[in-house]
């Protein structure tokens, strides 16, 4: 099969997983900010900031290492393993800590009277990280449907929860106070059932991966440990480094803002709008699962290297369309918030581009990681985990949420030019930037554009905005004859 239309299939399986898996979810963000005030969705926005911090500490790279040591001869039968059994260690000592030392915890978080949020968040971290492993494996292994059920699974039973304790239980006790839904369901709990729902959503994945775990030879071996965490090592100063960039301001803005309230407030409308976003998340995160086991398994094909420009190139297009999407239709999708959130929608076109960036980085970072220079990503990460909370510490004092956006733009944008420079020295790849820098020119030009379509009916301002992306569709057609390149692969296949 054409490995093109073998990744993008596999792109769309993961896709399918996480868009659709994040589509339920998104529909959990009009509930929360109809149901909880801006303050104390800001006190959720901050803490999952903190969640993704720790999670990307807990598995430290061992997903990555997994997949570089798992297409060597000499410990595939052993490396999955041995990276389940240390991840597995850690996240028990991690829970051992957290319960030791949850008031101090709590009192640095500011839920000083709801430490049992971090009790059910320090579980749900635990079980995350302990089936990342089995969940690399299966990326590993092409069983891209087993993983997509697994993980709709996880959403569903998510998404059934959080409706249930947050509408059904409340309309039950209404309408039918004789049933006693008290008896399971407490007012006063609140946003603590948010996190209820994910640490039972979490439980249910281990489970469903027990017949998997069930079959493997379980062998422990530390010297392949070792190799793997000094592989996986910068690995985790990246990861690190790309979650201060993604998650610091949100950890940041209640300490920055010397209002407490309204720092809460402008959290919480930041957190929101920042979900806007999402679409590009997605597209980047189901690329990521599908494309780093493919670069890895690709690298010794002649043509390898052709192949990871064309992949950049297709990325960028697939990105730029879904930012002009968003924005030219935000007048839709801002109907996913609440419309006292709906002042902060000026920061979503910046937070679309970070990401879009941080994608094209992503798909730039093969050349340290098949060179195994992976200290040159930690460098990158740190460098702009520095920038984000260099500007965050300046901008977001004096501009609210608006410094974030911009303090992670920034960053994003200078990361991926780090790396395509340093890339062309170790790892020189011929990318198409001529047709490359041809698109972004003209989607930012036709978004420029679209920003003096002013018609007061929003239906005929979206329809007057369709054409541009038609154009930009027409453009790209042209240049690339995609359907030529599909009709190849499919007679190939």
């Amino acid at each position: 099969m054409n490995p093109l239309k073998k990744l993008a299939g596999e792109t769309a399986i993961y896709g399918v997983s996480s868009i659709l898996g994040r589509l339920l979810n998104w529909l959990l963000v009009p509930l929360y900010t109809i149901i909880f005030v801006q303050e104390e969705y800001g006190i959720v926005t901050n803490l999952m900031a903190y969640v993704a911090m720790s999670l990307v500490i807990l598995t430290y790279g061992l997903e990555t290492g997994y997949f570089r040591f798992a297409n060597d001869e000499t410990y595939c039968k052993k490396v999955f393993s041995t990276t389940f059994f240390s991840v597995t260690t850690t996240s028990l000592l991690f829970l051992l800590g957290v319960f030791v030392f949850i008031d101090p915890i709590a009192s640095f978080l500011n839920v000083t009277d709801r430490s049992n949020f971090i009790i059910l968040l320090a579980l749900t971290l635990a079980l995350d990280a302990i089936t990342s492993l089995p969940f690399a494996q299966l990326r590993h292994q092409n069983r891209p449907v087993r993983y997509a059920f697994i993980k709709l699974s996880n959403i569903g039973i998510n998404l059934g929860l959080n409706l249930f304790f947050l509408v059904l239980c409340p309309k039950l006790n209404m309408w039918y106070p004789e049933l006693g839904v008290t008896a399971i369901w407490n007012p006063e709990i609140g946003i603590g059932y948010i996190f209820i729902a994910m640490f039972v959503a979490s439980l249910f994945n281990l489970i469903f991966l027990l017949p998997d775990l069930i079959k493997i030879q379980w062998q422990f071996d530390k010297a392949l440990l070792r190799k793997v965490l000094k592989y996986a090592s910068p690995i985790l100063v990246v990861s690190i480094a790309a979650q201060i960039n993604l998650n610091v301001d949100k950890m940041l803005m209640p300490k920055l803002i010397s209002d407490a309230s309204e720092a809460l407030a402008q959290t919480g409308i930041y957190g929101a709008n920042f979900k806007l976003a999402v679409i590009m998340t997605l597209f980047i995160q189901a690329f990521r699962f599908a494309f780093e086991p493919f670069f890895f398994s690709q690298n010794k094909d002649e043509n390898s290297k052709k192949l990871y420009a064309d992949v950049l190139k297709y990325f960028v297009i697939f990105g730029l369309l879904i930012f002009m999407g968003v924005m030219f239709y935000i007048d839709i999708v801002k109907i996913l918030i609440a419309p006292e959130y709906h002042e902060g929608l000026g920061i979503v076109p910046y937070v679309l581009l970070a990401n879009f960036f941080l994608g094209i980085f992503f798909s730039l970072s093969l050349w340290y990681k098949l060179t195994d220079k992976t200290r040159f990503g930690a460098y990158m990460a740190l460098g702009g985990a520095v920038i984000t909370l260099s500007l965050n510490i300046i901008l977001v004092p004096k501009m609210g949420y608006y410094g974030a956006a911009i303090a992670i733009l920034v960053c994003s944008v200078l990361m991926t030019i780090a790396s395509f420079l340093l890339g062309r020295k170790y790892y020189p790849i011929d990318y198409d930037l001529k047709r490359i820098s041809l698109y972004f020119g003209l989607a930012m030009l036709l978004y420029f554009l679209s920003t003096f379509i002013q018609i007061d009916n929003n239906w005929l301002k979206m329809l007057a905005k369709t054409p541009l992306i038609l154009l930009f569709l027409v453009v790209v057609l042209q240049k690339e004859k995609l359907w030529t390149v599909l009709r190849k692969g499919k007679s190939k296949a």
